[in-house]
């Protein structure tokens, strides 16, 4: 059985079932009383049931018409909703993001642009991974991630980059070190000391940046350990295991027993950047793009 029905039929049906009278019906859905009565006959027809009991004086819904209006003016409602989130999803009002983030990123960005998304489009999920710079970029070519936060300055062509922040770096000291903001000078008072560093297979990228201040200060360090978070080289600077060297804002909200000096002197810094790929359709993606 196939009925040639559209929305409006069912439309014009619930709003003479509401009025009972045509005319009325007819007024308020802005058409003339005889195409409305064109349209409620053709309604009846292509479901072959009467909806509608009619007289000089009254009209009157049929048990048929009862529950038509019954579950139309539910199921309508629900359709409504389906429609409305549809074109909220196509504005990227709603819908699903997924983040790829090195460390540095969750100390102030993220949670920044979180509450700000939050408090505008407070009905778009997110999914947050640390992960390293280059599974991320892995990540975004297979639309696993559809947003990266990195420590990188070259992405393939596929992938956009735009920095967001630029950092400088600091040394990070066991709290006890002689050492301090007074009686610093440059890195070179450091040269026979161990150094903790973030490992290479995190990120060339960030290793060959370090690298390029001890180049730059004249030394080759000694390594003592290599890792991939931030909160275990504290703990090793903590326990005199060596000392590190890393971007400025890791040192927000860290509480361990280290100090950081600032590197202010040296050319170098860090740029943590947002990179997505070009080819994502997602509609959230583009709204997100505007708070970037």
């Amino acid at each position: 059985m196939s009925y040639q029905i559209e929305i409006r039929h069912l439309n014009y049906f619930l709003a003479v079932a509401e009025e009972l009278h045509f005319r009325r019906a007819a007024d308020k859905l802005f058409i003339s009383q005889p195409g409305l009565s064109r349209q409620i006959k053709q309604l009846e027809a292509d479901l072959g049931v009467a909806l509608f009991e009619r007289n000089n004086r009254n009209v009157t819904l049929t048990k048929a018409g009862e529950y038509l209006q019954k579950e139309v003016s539910k199921h309508l409602k629900v359709l409504d909703t389906i429609l409305n989130t549809t074109k909220r999803i196509h504005e990227g009002v709603d819908g699903n993001l997924n983040f790829g983030y090195v460390g540095s990123a969750m100390q102030h960005i993220i949670p920044n642009l979180l509450v700000k998304i939050r408090n505008e489009c407070p009905n778009i999920h997110f999914n947050l991974k640390e992960m390293d710079n280059q599974k991320q970029l892995d990540n975004l070519q297979t639309q696993e991630i559809d947003i990266g936060f990195v420590r990188l300055e070259r992405v393939p062509n596929d992938i956009e980059i735009t920095p967001i922040e630029e950092d400088t770096f600091s040394l990070v000291l066991p709290a006890n070190h002689t050492l301090n903001s007074g009686n610093f000078t440059d890195l070179s008072q450091l040269r026979d000391e161990a150094f903790i560093m973030f490992d290479p297979s995190y990120s060339s990228n960030y290793y060959q940046k370090i690298m390029q201040i001890f180049d730059y200060c004249g030394f080759t360090p000694i390594v003592s350990h290599r890792t991939i978070h931030a909160s275990s080289i504290y703990k090793l600077v903590e326990h005199n295991f060596g000392i590190s060297i890393v971007p400025s804002s890791l040192q927000i909200g860290n509480t361990t027993n280290v100090k950081f000096i600032e590197l202010k002197k040296i050319p170098q810094r860090t740029n943590l950047s947002a990179v997505w790929s070009k080819n994502n359709s997602n509609p959230v993606l583009a709204k997100i793009l505007e708070f970037i």
